[in-house]
């Protein structure tokens, strides 16, 4: 298991942040081979990073895509994730995924979550990970002010989840979420965190040294944190690794 700590870059600011995850992405497509299982996260910084990505002239055809987590909405709410990455990255004229496997967001958020857990172990080809085989090739996640990733929330009942790839987290915010689990996210090839602003610059220190819900990943790959200087604070604005 990698230290949670990982790699750090440091860029100037959110532009920089998203054109920088947007590059790391479409190099990683580059050499992709299907199925390469992608997780995207939710948020205003990835947003940014998925419209650059539209305009670019990418092969999609290898990829999958995945969600990290999802507000039990309908799928044209505003606040609807897949309704956020299919006006920027899906609009893309370029942009054909292999898959496009969203969170269920219909019947109830139990059967939902249910039927997203074995979407997942359908697409893997195995009711149980597998050490060395991971489940996703790259995953984004954010990195909110109290600590939490995906939808895995502070003093929730699903920290504790081992079982489960997605779970239903019915409180904690003003609608239920569906979210990956700690085991899901794990076995992930790599692990990117989009962190901006002076507000996450707490919550990052202590999720790289392992507190916060985001600290208790203990992923098989690599983990790569990219944060702007108001985030990574005064010290570490060298901007790198």
């Amino acid at each position: 298991m990698t230290d949670i700590a990982g790699k750090m870059e440091v860029v100037a600011d959110a532009d920089a942040l998203a054109q920088r995850a947007a590059e790391i992405i479409a190099e990683r497509l580059k050499t992709a081979k299907a199925p390469f299982r992608l997780v995207l996260s939710g948020g205003s910084t990835p947003r940014a990073a998925y419209q650059l990505l539209a305009g670019r002239d990418i092969d999609w055809s290898c990829a999958e895509l995945f969600f990290s987590d999802e507000r039990f909405v309908p799928p044209d709410h505003p606040d609807s994730n897949y309704r956020m990455v299919r006006e920027t990255l899906l609009a893309g004229p370029d942009v054909t995924p292999r898959k496009l496997l969203a969170i269920p967001t219909d019947g109830t958020p139990q059967s939902a979550a249910d039927r997203y857990d074995e979407t997942l172990r359908q697409q893997y080809g195995a009711s149980q990970l597998e050490p060395g085989v991971p489940l996703f090739h790259l995953t984004l996640l954010g990195l909110g002010d109290d600590g939490h990733t995906a939808s895995l929330l502070p003093g929730q009942p699903v920290l504790q989840e081992r079982e489960r790839w997605a779970a239903l987290v019915p409180e904690g915010r003003g609608e239920p979420r569906i979210t990956l689990t700690y085991p899901a996210l794990n076995s992930s090839e790599l692990i990117i965190f989009l962190v901006s602003g002076a507000a996450k610059r707490d919550a990052l220190a202590q999720a790289r040294g392992g507190a916060l819900p985001a600290g208790g990943l203990k992923p098989m790959g690599e983990v790569l944190w990219l944060v702007d200087a108001e985030a990574a604070g005064e010290e570490d604005q060298g901007y790198g690794f």
